[in-house]
């Protein structure tokens, strides 16, 4: 049996800076250990995955060639529910990566408290340089490769990286021809096959409800607050618009084509429709200033959203942030020694388990709705979202001012808590 402790959480001890992101993040998870007071070698369970595939994808292309691709399905932790995570699609993904964004994602729907475990899946291969037939052949082949460890009270995937609705309808047709007709065995389909109204937008639009949670908490008015948006993807757009309509001033953002920067706050409705179109952010007929991806971090602003890819703030940058706040819209944007810096500096940092939490909630929202084949309304998909992100961020906030630690370790410590005590009740070690 395991004891629980209430105890004030231990200082950070800055590691090195060019940890593998599952070393990063067990550095998170076995800090979290000592705040609770966890005296049990349920770490080694905790500190490996249970299960973990990798598959050889191949595909004769259009032009005759023949492409080899390597799929890979890492699920770490079930003892709370089925295994849940995206799907990357990405041609510099690797075993390494997906093993730390699986271990990611247990934590992230502990802290939600959803009843899931952790999963995450990728191929690698750059989706852009993929006819359409050929994208579909090699979803489907994936599809078929992993999914005898699949299933809706098994292991359901998500959109990610290089993958959207489509890929997902793709990968449960694939899924069904095998298993019978099974809508809830992937979550952000296409509203027309069971997708959710109000999922597509879920992981942006949750961002800026916990930084209203937290402007609400820290007496903030986030009325012409500076912001910068790294990535103007499906995240990252939707982060811009929905702060655009809050009366925030985003003042820059970047995809990638390059950063841009308006001081008086970017013309974002053209930007979401040059994108909507095809085009990249550069490519708007706005008022702007170019600047370098580094540079964008770097500017003096209240909150920085990094909502692209991984490793964007090292301690190469995070003495030059000048950021009030740092919102984590990707996974794992914040190494831990940049992480350390920041606090020392007095940089509050949202974490990614905490921040982007919408995503998988959203989804969440849209299997329990295929399971029932019952469709709420978008209104009442936004209305739950923010009661859940609302409660969560309090619940977080709460430990943070009781025990004067940062926001991820807080959120580490709830989740590590929630995690162990399964484990517990289920007998599972």
């Amino acid at each position: 049996m395991w004891r629980f402790l209430v105890t004030a959480v231990e200082p950070f001890i800055a590691p090195v800076d060019e940890l593998p992101a599952d070393e990063a993040i067990r550095r998170h998870v076995d800090e979290a250990a000592r705040a609770i007071g966890l005296e049990s070698d349920v770490g080694e369970v905790l500190d490996s995955s249970y299960r973990e595939i990798s598959v050889q994808v191949p595909l004769r292309r259009d032009d005759g060639s023949l492409l080899v691709a390597r799929g890979y399905r890492v699920q770490h932790n079930g003892a709370r529910g089925p295994y849940k995570g995206g799907l990357r699609f990405h041609p510099d993904v690797d075993l390494t990566e997906v093993r730390a964004l699986a271990s990611l994602m247990t934590w992230k729907a502990a802290l939600l408290d959803l009843p899931f475990g952790g999963a995450k899946g990728a191929l690698r291969v750059d989706p852009g340089e993929l006819s359409d037939r050929e994208l579909q052949a090699l979803t489907r082949r994936f599809a078929i490769s992993i999914s005898h460890v699949m299933g809706v009270y098994r292991d359901i995937p998500a959109p990610d990286v290089g993958t959207n609705a489509q890929v997902m309808a793709w990968f449960m047709d694939a899924f069904s021809s095998r298993h019978g007709y099974s809508p809830a065995s992937v979550t952000g389909k296409p509203v027309d096959l069971g997708g959710a109204p109000g999922r597509e937008a879920a992981t942006g639009r949750g961002l800026v409800y916990m930084l209203e949670a937290a402007a609400r908490r820290w007496g903030w008015d986030l009325t012409d607050r500076r912001m910068v948006v790294q990535g103007f993807g499906n995240v990252g757009s939707w982060v811009a618009r929905e702060l655009d309509a809050l009366g925030a001033r985003v003042i820059a953002v970047s995809d990638v084509s390059g950063a841009m920067l308006n001081d008086n706050g970017l013309d974002i409705p053209r930007l979401v429709q040059t994108v909507n179109a095809g085009g990249r952010v550069t490519d708007a007929d706005i008022s702007y200033v170019k600047l370098s991806h580094d540079e964008l971090l770097t500017l003096e602003c209240d909150v920085l959203v990094p909502a692209a890819l991984g490793d964007c703030i090292t301690s190469a940058n995070a003495r030059n942030i000048q950021a009030s706040v740092v919102l984590e819209g990707a996974n794992h944007p914040v190494t831990p020694q940049a992480d350390a810096e920041l606090a020392e500096r007095g940089i509050t940092v949202i974490p990614d388990i905490l921040a982007n939490g919408g995503g998988v909630t959203g989804s969440y929202f849209e299997w329990t709705q295929n399971i029932q084949q019952f469709t709420w309304t978008e209104n009442r998909f936004n209305a739950e979202l923010r009661e859940r992100l609302d409660r969560v961020f309090d619940e977080v906030a709460s430990y943070v001012e009781q025990r004067e630690c940062t926001y991820r370790q807080a959120a580490y410590a709830i989740a590590l808590e929630r995690v162990v005590r399964a484990i517990q009740l289920r007998g599972y070690v």
